[in-house]
């Protein structure tokens, strides 16, 4: 950029990608401090509720409620 150039030009500088804000993950809203990383009590009691729910889940191997994992460790001393 010469002295001569206004310093909106398409030829100066740009100045470095500045992170996004973040969102909430529930509707995308930006983050409010208290209630991160929500943007709101309403989305935070939402994701509360889905936890205590079981909607939440990880994957894997069906899990045997009959099975005592005390018996299955004896069996393998």
């Amino acid at each position: 950029m010469t002295a001569s150039e206004p310093p909106n030009s398409p030829n100066s500088p740009k100045p470095p990608n500045s992170p996004k804000p973040p969102k909430c993950p529930l509707c995308g809203k930006p983050v409010d401090a208290k209630f991160k990383p929500f943007c709101s009590k309403r989305c935070a009691n939402i994701d509360l509720h889905r936890w205590l729910s079981n909607s939440y889940a990880i994957a894997g191997a069906p899990h045997d409620e009959d099975e005592d994992p005390a018996a299955e460790r004896s069996d393998q001393d």
